[in-house]
């Protein structure tokens, strides 16, 4: 099997050191990069299946590395950084990262949250869904993994899609926090709302008309979320 790539940035050399042989032990190729810029051109070379981001980076800073990124590519991208504020575990997801790590951590802590956004990335091949769910302005070919938004096409990321497609199997029903987490994510996200939350907000800017008043997907205010189908609307 070919070994998987991963790209760590941080501006710290000793930081980059503990990664490349956390990384190499665990059996990954490692690339690293000491600043944003860098950071933000390897990122973008064939065959880099991960990036580890810091956030404090000379330059470029982590913020702005991902909006850059992923104007360009939907690679999966873990936040590592000493910040931590709540805002900035907020603001990087909705940004787009996949997931959040606040220094120091542990090396197992580490492995399991790469494998996990990998798992969301290259799931396990089963049946794929078939039909068409149509709600509003929304239209998602199952079968296709389309999605189509007033007649033009919508990008998803894989865990966005997977989002998606939970609440298509369950429309007009309330899911729980847990359960998106735990299906959508894994069972060691069970906790994580603000993970979800962010992953709402990306995905309501990319479907709704109105991201802000959001009609297809409705808060059920610290219970979870619901998918509403709206009744078509005239060509």
């Amino acid at each position: 099997m070919t070994k998987q790539t991963i790209l760590a940035v941080d501006d710290e050399a000793r930081v980059l050191q503990l990664l490349r042989t956390t990384l190499q032990l665990a059996g990954y190729h490692v690339l690293t990069a000491g600043d944003g810029l860098e950071g933000l051109q390897i990122a973008q070379q064939p065959g880099v299946d991960l990036v580890l981001l810091d956030l404090g980076l000379p330059g470029l800073n982590g913020f702005d590395v991902l909006v850059r990124l992923r104007q360009v590519s939907d690679i999966p991208v873990i936040i590592i950084t000493a910040w931590e504020e709540e805002d900035n575990k907020v603001r990087g997801l909705e940004l787009g990262a996949d997931d959040y790590l606040t220094k120091p951590f542990g090396r197992r802590e580490l492995l399991a949250r790469i494998q996990a956004v990998m798992r969301r990335y290259h799931p396990e091949p089963r049946p794929a869904a078939a039909g068409v769910f149509e709600s509003g302005h929304l239209r998602v070919d199952l079968g296709k993994r389309q999605v189509m938004v007033a007649g033009s096409e919508v990008h998803l990321t894989p865990t966005e899609y997977g989002l998606l497609a939970e609440f298509i199997s369950h429309p007009g029903r309330v899911l729980l926090h847990s359960y998106l987490l735990s299906t959508v994510w894994g069972p060691e996200y069970r906790e994580d709302v603000t993970i979800l939350r962010a992953s709402i907000y990306r995905l309501r800017q990319k479907i709704e008309t109105d991201s802000t008043h959001p009609q297809i997907i409705r808060s059920e205010p610290g219970v979870g979320y619901l998918l509403i189908q709206l009744s078509n609307s005239p060509q």
